[in-house]
């Protein structure tokens, strides 16, 4: 892993989790109040199978 891949790796994940929370967040006011514990145990999980799937290669970034 190089610094090129963690950086695009890294804003891959961020993303990731971003539209994850985005989605959550809507998805939980549909049936009432925001649960914000899982939102976060969502939003976690979503980053963290972002990074592995990057294990598989980014197209950004040329080795």
């Amino acid at each position: 892993m190089t610094i090129k891949w963690l950086k695009a790796a890294g804003i891959r994940a961020l993303k990731t989790a971003a539209q994850t929370a985005i989605g959550v967040i809507g998805a939980t006011t549909v049936f009432g109040e925001v649960n914000w514990p899982v939102v976060g145990g969502t939003v976690l999980l979503a980053t963290v199978t972002s990074l592995l799937t990057s294990l598989a290669g980014l197209p950004e970034v040329n080795e």
